[in-house]
């Protein structure tokens, strides 16, 4: 009787197959890039965010409007890639400004998302006015105005080319080192929905009061006085970002991400009695994402800064706005739990 020495080779199951696809988006070329060592974090964060909005029509009037920067601090702790925290607006602990903003930006080696969402609160001001040739517009500088009402949420998704050697994480989120200086293409997709609006007679009432101009006799346009537009965003984007390893347990980063979005959108705008409906319209324009930061991280301590910035444009031959936002975020950490 002959023995059967046939090996019965067991397939793997459909769990292990998700998890090796989910290691591969882990693995790195080492002599470019230090993995985490660590499980987990602790880390006290402080954000400061920017916003700015610039509306002008066809007659080259523009207003620009931003809110005071919003300054928060607040403890974070993590595990392997999540990392959740709290943070408190110190800029505004005793005022009631009505403002929501949150922004999740979430990295690993092949793939990247920003999320987030902002809604404007009350404490806008108005930064710059240009209303004709030779109307002195200086006393609107830096005059709370709180007829002015936007709104932001969407995301950006974004693939890295060379993800073996070059880490989004080590500049972003600490959780690799970057050993050697290295560079990647990014490509991406991403949505967003835009809301503005502008109260005419607060408008005309602030620019009587503080310029001593009766408002009915600058010919302003209704676009940029009584306009409201809600529009989408669909892009697709190209970029390139660098790691630039300057010191042992030093990295600086940049990148930079243009995209060519397409607009749809409806608005109403309002005028002595008279209603345009007919403001629905197909676009492209260039919208950008900026990320920029510097680190120090041993593998097991860590500090550093990252600031991102979003900007969108939106034009149409009656009435334009360019909408900039963004966060600047100073931190300093601890990783413990080995793997």
């Amino acid at each position: 009787m002959l023995a059967d020495d046939s090996i019965d080779v067991k397939k793997p199951s459909l769990f292990d197959k998700l998890y090796e696809i989910v290691k591969e988006f882990s693995r790195v070329d080492k002599k470019y890039i230090e993995p985490q060592h660590y499980n987990y974090t602790v880390m006290l964060q402080n954000t400061n965010t920017y916003e700015s909005y610039t509306l002008r029509n066809k007659e080259g009037q523009e207003i620009v409007l931003s809110p005071e920067p919003s300054v928060k601090i607040g403890p974070y702790v993590g595990w392997r890639w999540l990392v959740l925290g709290y943070t408190i607006d110190v800029s505004h602990l005793f005022e009631s400004h009505h403002k929501q903003d949150w922004d999740i930006s979430l990295y690993s080696n092949q793939v990247g998302i920003d999320l987030f969402y902002r809604k404007t609160g009350n404490d806008y001001k108005v930064r710059r006015a240009y209303l004709g040739d030779n109307i002195s517009t200086d006393n609107l500088r830096n005059v709370p105005f709180g007829g002015f009402n936007a709104s932001i949420k969407g995301f950006n998704l974004y693939y890295i080319l060379n993800h073996k050697r070059f880490s989004y994480p080590a500049a972003f989120n600490q959780s690799t080192c970057q050993k050697i200086s290295c560079g990647s293409p990014l490509v991406g997709i991403g949505y967003t929905k835009h809301s503005l609006s502008i109260d005419a007679e607060k408008l005309y009432g602030l620019i009587e009061s503080r310029l001593g101009y009766d408002s009915s006799k600058l010919n302003m346009d209704s676009s940029l006085v009584a306009a409201k537009v809600n529009y989408t965003d669909f892009s697709v984007s190209g970029g390139y970002a660098y790691n630039w390893v300057f010191a042992k347990n030093w990295v600086a980063a940049a990148s930079l991400s243009l995209a060519i979005g397409h607009k749809r959108s409806t608005g109403d705008m309002e005028h002595d009695g008279f209603r345009l409906r007919d403001f629905s319209f197909r676009n492209f324009n260039l919208d950008g994402v900026g990320r920029f930061g510097m680190v120090w991280n041993n593998t097991r301590w860590y500090a550093g800064w990252s600031a991102i910035l979003h900007s969108y444009s939106y034009r149409k031959s009656q009435f334009s706005t360019n909408s900039v936002f963004g966060s600047l975020n100073i931190y300093f950490g601890y990783n413990f739990g080995n793997r």
